[in-house]
């Protein structure tokens, strides 16, 4: 919580800023009841009422269908709803989103046009999703109003909003957030939770970092912080604990801890001019609720989003190409399950959170390991079983798919003939 003003170098080295259009998220929480880590079931036979939760809070949790809370709740929760700064990286589709959504709605006390709550995300779709989460829980808290504020809108309608019905807690991109901030229209002078998700994207890039700086330096020096990731190299630790006091620390130290139980990974060696051909091979082939196919680039996506239309498949494309609102008009139809294919580049490849999404194809292999966890993490939320296939058509991509195996230490082979639908598909 220190004021982090004068403890920053500008001129730091860090990696390039990207814009916002192409950061990426991850950290959603967990959908479906299948948000069992079995050595929590015993032990913590009465879940979510140990944490002494508001009724209303506990409510809208059984309505979600939770029935324990994973391991990164159960470390984080207790300390987080006593207003604890929090530092957590954990591995995706494991509920950090509910941990932050939980504490902040468990603390805050809504007051009339005071926001208690920042939640800064690094892109649209993600804040999005985490008002959506802050809906849910929310339900049976009527008197709390949440809303989501990003750029590719025109900001008169955030201005609108927050005259007309202002909210107690605000998700946003910090772009979007700090031109709020600096036009006098959003006051966060009473704010006493300030969150960073997918902390790692927001504070590695020096233009958006120092736009969560001034944001951070327009709220109140007694608050609470946290902030979370899937990844959190340990350069961006002391980086992120400049904003805290005395924080609590989780980390997956051990990197083979991050992939994810539950999801079987296969490659298949072949020619990029075979790429369509096994594709369509595959999605024929194989059993699933949803799909999501990773490519590299916007182009490519929308050539492969046409080409599967025109053989009569059920498909959508997702990428920066496309306006705002098309986007997440887009993302919903696919979350609803009005489609059963999905063809992105890396934008949804942090924390996109489709519990029917059962495999995902790695059409063009990611350009690193980090990238290669997020992607296959869209499979297998929260424990459940999930299938990820990634084609191998170079030497850099097999020299990827190599640090990999080395780096998260899991074997993957090459996809067999014929593959048993019951170890990717829940029963």
């Amino acid at each position: 919580m220190a004021n982090g003003k004068e403890e920053y170098n500008e001129q730091e080295e860090l990696l390039d800023y990207e814009e916002e259009e192409e950061a990426v998220p991850d950290a959603a929480a967990p959908k479906g009841t299948e948000a069992v880590k079995k050595g929590y079931v015993g032990i913590h036979s009465s879940g979510f009422r140990d944490f002494l939760l508001k009724p209303e809070l506990l409510r809208a949790i059984t309505d979600c269908g939770f029935e324990h809370p994973s391991e990164v709740q159960h470390e984080c929760i207790p300390q987080a709803i006593l207003g604890m700064d929090v530092l957590c990286q954990a591995k995706s589709g494991m509920g950090k989103t509910a941990v932050f959504v939980l504490a902040t709605l468990q603390q805050i006390e809504p007051v009339a046009g005071q926001v208690g709550a920042l939640i800064l995300a690094p892109t649209r779709e993600l804040g999005f999703q985490i008002c959506h989460e802050y809906e849910r829980f929310s339900t049976y808290l009527p008197d709390v109003k949440v809303a989501v504020f990003y750029g590719g809108i025109p900001i008169t309608a955030n201005k609108k909003t927050l005259k007309d019905e202002p909210p107690h807690i605000v998700v946003g991109t910090p772009g979007r957030i700090l031109a709020l901030v600096k036009s006098g229209d959003l006051n966060l002078k009473q704010t006493r939770h300030f969150i960073l998700d997918e902390c790692d994207k927001m504070l590695e890039g020096l233009d958006m970092r120092k736009d969560v700086q001034d944001i951070f330096k327009s709220t109140p020096h007694d608050k609470q912080v946290m902030m979370f990731s899937a990844t959190l190299s340990k350069d961006i630790r002391p980086v992120c604990k400049k904003f805290m006091q005395d924080p609590m620390e989780i980390y997956v130290d051990d990197e083979a801890k991050l992939t994810l139980h539950g999801l079987v990974q296969h490659y298949i060696k072949l020619e990029e001019k075979e790429k369509n051909r096994k594709l369509n091979d595959l999605l024929d082939a194989l059993d699933f609720n949803q799909v999501v196919i990773f490519v590299k680039s916007v182009s490519r996506a929308a050539e492969l989003n046409k080409l599967l239309v025109e053989c009569n498949f059920p498909s959508i494309c997702i990428h920066s190409g496309l306006t705002q609102e098309e986007r997440l008009n887009r993302y919903k139809n696919f979350k609803d399950g009005l489609k059963r294919i999905l063809v992105a580049t890396d934008l949804v490849g942090r924390g996109i959170d489709i519990e029917r999404v059962n495999i995902v194809i790695n059409y063009d292999m990611p350009e690193n390991a980090d990238s290669y966890l997020h992607r296959v993490g869209r499979a297998g939320r929260f424990g459940t079983k999930g299938l990820a296939i990634t084609f191998v058509a170079s030497e850099e991509d097999v020299k990827i798919l190599n640090d990999v195996q080395e780096r998260f230490e899991v074997d993957i082979k090459e996809l067999p003939e014929q593959i048993d639908t019951s170890t990717y598909m829940p029963a």
